[in-house]
């Protein structure tokens, strides 16, 4: 695999150019397809064990409520600059009219997030505490979702919603996390633009025919149904899903590993890890890379340059604990400490 020192050269060779596509991501339009989710997080002070059972007290200090699953793709395209359109679905609860506000107050446009009554809005409450002056730890998660597809009827509307947007934007992104808005009419409507970008945590195969696809590891490993135990497996794993895909690219996100890259046209490419030694949290840094990957296509970068920035992307994020967001401003400034200090890696 490629390590920084050897990449390095590459890094400052490519350098103007990036900054250059870093300064267009204003100019892109994107259409969001994805499972729309709210993580909420309530912290408290622990007080005592309660008398009605063996459980803590807290005494609530603070909620909250940031987007998650696929809003977080959401987010991190309208936070980099981008125009933004979502489709999904919300319940007719407080989290979806909360998810909904925060996407106003950044200028997305929320026009196509239907309101299913009969689902809650997918939402993952953490609920933590902490005692006087000591680490705030997470005791419990509540999740509320549905286990049901959403009604024909509602697939269709989806459907229309996408392809009355397909001709206004610059790009498509598919931000599947399996909990039931990318069904066979809607990924049908999504594939009807010529670049469409797919983060997918399974069944990768329903998008045939998409422009480049982002698992991570993991996802990977379960598409194919082997381990990636060294360097040949990895290549046969990337060849493996360019062919149950049918992509023009395939993008395996490794973690500490970095990136590979791999072409229809045969052609392999890594890319090392930006940043090895402050990672903190990983959450959602997966959107973030689809994110800058899908501003760079859009800006006329290359899938190699395009992997580069969606790279330098998440080596921000994962230095912040829970889901976060970076900015076109964060990124340059991070580019620029890359070339001038590895010893910051």
């Amino acid at each position: 695999m490629t390590d920084f020192d050897t990449f390095k050269p590459h890094l400052e060779t490519a350098q103007p150019q990036l900054l250059q596509y870093l300064n267009t991501f204003q100019n892109a339009k994107i259409l969001v397809i994805g499972d729309l989710t709210l993580d909420e997080f309530l912290t408290g002070q622990v007080e005592r064990l309660s008398r009605e059972a063996p459980v803590l007290i807290l005494r609530h200090e603070i909620t909250q409520q940031i987007p998650g699953g696929g809003a977080n793709a959401v987010y991190n395209l309208a936070k980099l600059g981008a125009k933004v359109n979502v489709v999904g679905l919300v319940g007719k609860d407080a989290q979806g009219e909360a998810l909904r506000q925060i996407f106003q107050a950044s200028g997305i446009d929320t026009q196509g997030m239907l309101v299913d009554p009969s689902r809650p809005t997918v939402t993952k409450t953490r609920i933590a505490g902490h005692a006087r002056q000591s680490v705030t730890q997470q005791i419990v998660r509540v999740d509320r979702k549905s286990d049901q597809l959403p009604t024909r009827e509602i697939q269709m509307q989806l459907a229309e919603i996408i392809q009355a947007q397909l001709s206004q934007v610059d790009a498509v992104v598919c931000s599947d996390y399996g909990e039931g808005v990318l069904t066979a009419p809607v990924i049908e409507a999504a594939l009807q633009h010529d670049r469409v970008i797919v983060d997918t945590q399974k069944a990768l195969h329903r998008y045939q025919g998409a422009t480049v696809f982002t698992p991570n590891l993991p996802e990977a490993e379960q598409a194919v149904g082997y381990p990636v135990q060294d360097n040949a497996f990895l290549q046969r794993a990337g060849e493996d899903l360019l062919k149950l895909t049918q992509a023009q690219q395939m993008l395996i996100t490794r973690g500490e590993e970095g990136m590979s890259l791999f072409s229809a046209q045969g052609e392999t490419q890594h890319i090392p890890a930006f940043n090895r030694t402050d990672v903190f949290d990983v959450t959602g840094a997966g959107d973030t890379v689809v994110s800058a990957l899908t501003l760079a296509l859009c800006a006329g970068a290359s899938f190699w340059e395009a992997a580069i920035l969606g790279n330098l992307a998440a080596s921000i994020v994962v230095r912040q604990f829970g889901t976060a967001t970076t900015s076109v401003t964060e990124m340059q400034e991070a580019l620029a400490t890359l070339l001038e200090d590895v010893s910051v890696l």
